[in-house]
């Protein structure tokens, strides 16, 4: 697992958490959510790190 995508995890995590705790995402639905939410920050940290470096 290389640095970008730890990161990703860390901040999926953290995001995750929050959405449990305020019941936007249920225990039943967490696998579902948690890899949507996982993708798309990986996603955005990517690109962001592509604009950088042009």
């Amino acid at each position: 697992m290389n640095k970008l995508q730890q990161q990703a995890l860390q901040v999926a995590k953290e995001i995750v958490v929050k959405f449990i705790e305020v019941g936007r995402i249920s225990p039943t639905n967490f696998q579902e959510n948690f890899a949507k939410i996982y993708n798309h920050v990986l996603e955005t940290i990517t690109k962001s790190c592509e604009a950088e470096s042009e």
